[in-house]
């Protein structure tokens, strides 16, 4: 008997995680606990104590020594590795692909930079022995501070992604000078980490001369191409396994030292290693989001309306390495202006290689930029949710092209009726409950939304049982379930008939996890493998649908039918393919619908906080975020996202800073007990609201990207709120009370 369609539909639906079960019972395996590849000695790194020069000399007997030590590797006896090339790889994809080699000479190019490893048949032994080493530098004079060297910036060849750096359109300077309300502010944000709550971790085994590594990767293709190129050998000869990763973030989207060196100790000792990276040592050697400068210059009507929109961006790179966060590319595509200027320039400092930060550029972009729009409403008198809506471009402002959908009004207003946005009092500092200011403010968000070439092999056995397999990830985000779901609406299964196998880079090949884009690009390839396969069961010899048109074929409840005749799955199986059906499907890079169509996901936050007289502390008290990210694939899932992301821009706007040492450069609060992030206390009332308009130009399925999306603009919200409650605007972030403190005298007063 068929059930009815709505039985069938999963996409969409708050699914539980298919895989939650394993993870809270402890039986789902990260990096550092996998055990199939039997007993493994463990790796120690020791770190430089400087930041810039060369080791004169390094002692390392004592170390060699040590109970339980196998093995000591420096740059006198690391295997031979190529060098690590130029600061600007000549291609975008390079990043991903070139040597990363360590431990490879005496230069020290950053503070706790590897310059040994010591393993042995303990974590504990290998500590221990680390510590005996003595290392002898020449240090050099190193640059660590942004703000004070803006006069040394320089252009970059391209922003993240390959972006152009700047951006004209129109005459800016003309139109600025000669504006009726002209605003030029700039803001500061600070470094911050990743800090997921899986450190960067490797398990390495040579078979031979082929290479298994148990990573903790966003990006499988990613870790094979970098260890291959560093260790020499082809992309072919190397396997990657990242079944379950704890967080990203951005923090494993390439390969770090403990990658590498578990790689190269594991040839030497012809056994397995692993090798972690601690918590202090992730801040120096797992990548940051650089500290940045941002100068917000706009010029508008009387009544509001943008007639010059300008921003630059000044950000921290390596001086070995470079990296530019597309800080300023959101605002090409965000309000309408004529007159348009954005330009991003690079200082450099000697620090480690930035690297991708959840929403990157959007994140510290919006931040300051949609706190510049909230300062420019209360120049021109408008309510700041007006002064968006009269600037709202009828097309991409820079690109010409159609949006291939927005919502970002209908967000904005959706939020405001649900949130009581019409209680907010205009006037700063107006609003008291006792010694307690209270504010409201809000802000838009906006990310690209993007595709990435991804394939997928699905299989059906003669009971009708599905097996999804790719090399995708799932860095906690709910891949297994929203696969298992499309896979299951798709082939008319239940949820219980579909197995997802993930992060192995024997499976094909996907974008992996990261950008936003993993959703859509995997799903989209697994409907491409599903469609194949009911292609297949259809054309089977003996099937009783070899005449039907298959897009008439409706699978669903666990049966094939058309018209009046149904059949059960799993007996057509049984009868026309009994040793079972197998099928690829991909789905190509972004093409013809991304150059026709300017591709974004939008949202609007809306914050409520307390701020104390007496002692400048802000407390929330609640939340909201409307969300237009086109189809929504698990309402449950997603939701979690979108708070996660509340939750960090909460952090971002409040507390999360990397304080560095500029005169050594050193991060000092490098660890999560003074590195302050959010925690359920600082947290109020969240409420996450859908607005779902499928896009059929982003892929077959209509989804975008949401991820990041409920970082951007979300710490606005809240220092918006902050102003309103207060009328104390800090533009240094993040906004913490000795900053309000500073302005509060005359309110308390």
């Amino acid at each position: 008997m068929t059930t009815s369609t709505q039985d069938s539909r999963f996409i969409g639906q708050p699914v539980d995680r298919v895989d939650g079960r394993l993870k809270v019972t402890g039986r789902a395996t990260y990096a550092y606990e996998q055990t199939e590849a039997g007993q493994a000695v463990h790796g120690y790194i020791l770190g430089a104590s400087i930041a810039k020069g060369k080791i004169l000399d390094i002692d390392d007997r004592d170390a060699q020594r040590a109970p339980g030590v196998l093995y000591v590797m420096t740059h006198r006896n690391a295997p031979a590795q190529p060098a690590f090339g130029p600061a600007v790889p000549p291609n975008v994809p390079d990043v991903f692909t070139r040597a990363r080699p360590a431990l490879a000479n005496d230069r020290v190019r950053y503070y706790d930079e590897p310059v040994a490893l010591v393993v042995a048949k303990t974590f504990e032994a290998a500590r221990a022995a680390a510590r005996l080493i003595r290392v002898r530098y020449a240090e050099e004079k190193a640059d660590f501070d942004l703000v004070s060297r803006l006069g040394q910036a320089y252009t970059p060849p391209r922003v993240n992604a390959g972006m152009a750096p700047d951006s004209a359109v129109g005459e800016f300077e003309g139109a600025f000078k000669g504006a009726a309300v002209a605003l030029d502010v700039t803001y500061t944000t600070p470094y911050q980490s990743h800090n997921p709550m899986e450190p960067q971790a490797t398990i390495a085994v040579w078979r031979s001369d082929d290479l298994t590594v148990y990573a903790s990767a966003q990006t499988l293709n990613n870790f094979r191409a970098t260890l291959a190129s560093t260790l020499r050998i082809a992309p072919e000869r190397i396997r990657v396994i990242s079944p379950y990763i704890g967080g990203g973030f951005g923090a494993k989207l390439i390969p770090h030292a403990d990658g590498i060196l578990a790689a190269l100790a594991a040839r030497v000792l012809q056994r397995p290693v692993k090798v972690a990276l601690t918590r202090q040592q992730m801040y120096a050697n797992a990548g940051y989001r650089a500290a940045m400068v941002h100068q917000l210059r706009l010029g508008a009507e009387p009544d509001g309306r943008l007639i010059a929109m300008g921003y630059d961006v000044y950000s921290a790179t390596s001086r070995f390495e470079e990296f530019c966060e597309q800080t300023a590319v959101f605002a090409r595509h965000l309000y309408a202006a004529p007159n348009r200027l954005t330009r991003h320039r690079l200082v450099p400092v000697d620090l480690n290689r930035g690297e991708w930060m959840r929403s990157p550029g959007e994140a510290p972009g919006m931040l300051a930029f949609e706190c510049g729009m909230d300062e420019l409403a209360e120049r021109v008198g408008l309510d700041p949710i007006e002064l968006r809506v009269r600037n709202e471009p009828d097309q991409d402002p820079e690109r010409g092209v159609p949006f291939s959908t927005r919502n970002l009004v209908e967000c904005m207003r959706t939020g405001a009726e649900r949130f009581g946005w019409e209680r907010r009092h205009p006037k700063p500092a107006s609003v008291r409950e006792g010694r307690k200011l209270i504010g409201i403010g809000m802000a838009a968000a906006i990310r690209p939304n993007y595709i990435g070439a991804s394939s997928a092999r699905v299989a059906i056995d003669a009971q009708g049982r599905v097996t999804v397999s790719m090399d995708m990830t799932d860095i906690g985000t709910g891949t297994y379930t929203i696969l298992t779901q499309v896979a299951a609406e798709s082939l008319g299964v239940p949820m219980s008939a579909v197995r997802v196998r993930l992060g192995d880079s024997r499976y094909p090949r996907t974008a992996g996890s990261g950008g936003s884009w993993g959703a859509a690009s995997a799903t989209s390839a697994v409907l491409a493998a599903c469609q194949a396969i009911k292609r297949q069961i259809a054309e089977a010899a003996g099937s009783p649908y070899r005449e039907a048109d298959v897009a008439t074929l409706r699978f669903a409840g666990g049966n094939v039918s058309v018209g009046d005749q149904s059949e059960s799955i799993a007996a057509l199986m049984a009868r026309v393919a009994p040793g079972g059906l197998q099928a690829d499907g991909s789905v190509g890079p972004m093409g013809e619908p991304y150059k026709a169509y300017s591709q974004h996901s939008y949202g609007a936050h809306f914050v409520e906080v307390e701020v104390d007289i007496d002692t400048g502390e802000i407390r929330m008290r609640r939340m909201l975020s409307v969300i237009g990210a086109g189809r929504i694939l698990n309402a449950k899932t997603a939701r979690s996202q979108i708070l996660g992301g509340m939750v960090w821009g909460i952090g971002s706007a409040l507390m999360e800073q990397n304080l560095l040492d500029t005169r050594h450069g050193h991060f000092v609060n490098h660890d999560l007990a003074e590195n302050l992030v959010p925690v359920n206390g600082d947290i109020a009332q969240m409420e996450v609201v859908f607005l779902e308009l499928p896009d059929e130009n982003a892929n077959p399925l209509g989804v975008k990207g949401l991820g990041e999306l409920g970082v951007c603009g979300a710490g606005a919200a809240v220092a918006n709120a902050v102003y309103n409650a207060t009328g104390v605007r800090v533009r240094e972030f993040p906004v913490t009370l000795d900053k309000v403190m500073a302005g509060l005298g005359e309110v308390a007063a």
